[in-house]
């Protein structure tokens, strides 16, 4: 049962204090349940770096108390993945008053949609693309006769960054198929524009990666350019069924 659309400013800043209350519990728990399975969540994602270590390599650790603040920030970080259809649900509700008929019964298959390819992107990026650039970095140190270690802080935050931005990346479809929905883009200014688009691809990449090097940005850069001609592709099929 929806709330009242009439409710007082007041009764609206009290049912958001309450949707906060909730997902910041619903979180908590989350991070307490992770931070108990932090091991296993740890060993899923040094995964695909362990792959392209040899027999006596691995992470390491530079202070006392830094293995157990990277299972904090795991378990956390885990927490909110986990939380999150109750936040998404506590947002819905505050919204759901503003909209329409209509417009309640597309939330379901954009959240669905965006969950998807949300997901399709982190998994592309966890298997497919993970390996090859840790596997490409790690034969830059033996190319050096270098032994690489790798500092379990800084490895959280380049996967994490990673995972991140292949999973918001690959929302460029339904993004370019929100914007063509509203009249404001379509498929043949996005071909005629494909060149300044490749700019801002590599742009963007180089801002979500964490390194500087060229490798890293152009792992997302190169998967960014073919979601933009899947997307052009997308704006046509959506413009001629129309």
């Amino acid at each position: 049962m929806w709330r009242d659309p009439t409710m007082t400013f007041t009764e609206h800043l009290e049912e958001l204090r309450w949707g906060l209350i909730k997902s910041f519990a619903a979180v908590v728990l989350a991070f307490f349940s992770c931070f108990f399975f932090s091991d296993r969540i740890v060993a899923f994602m040094i995964a695909p770096l362990k792959r392209g270590l040899q027999p006596g390599e691995s992470l390491i650790g530079t202070g006392v108390t830094e293995a157990f603040f990277f299972e904090m920030k795991v378990a956390l970080v885990a927490g909110v993945f986990l939380a999150s259809p109750v936040i998404f649900y506590q947002i819905w509700r505050f919204i759901a008053p503003g909209l329409n008929e209509s417009e309640k019964k597309l939330v379901i298959p954009f959240v669905l949609f965006t969950s998807f390819f949300f997901i399709a992107g982190a998994y592309f990026c966890y298997w497919g693309v993970l390996p090859v650039a840790f596997q490409y970095f790690i034969e830059q140190y033996r190319s050096l006769d270098v032994s690489p270690e790798i500092r379990i802080g800084e490895y959280f935050t380049f996967f994490s960054r990673m995972v991140l931005a292949f999973g918001i990346t690959f929302e460029l479809p339904l993004f370019t198929l929100f914007l063509v929905r509203l009249g404001i883009w379509d498929y043949r200014f996005m071909w005629r524009t494909f060149r300044y688009a490749i700019i801002v691809i590599f742009i963007v990449a180089a801002i979500l990666t964490p390194g500087p090097d060229i490798a890293s940005q152009l792992l997302l850069a190169g998967p960014l350019t073919i979601l933009y001609l899947l997307s052009i592709g997308v704006a046509y099929v959506w413009r001629k069924a129309e």
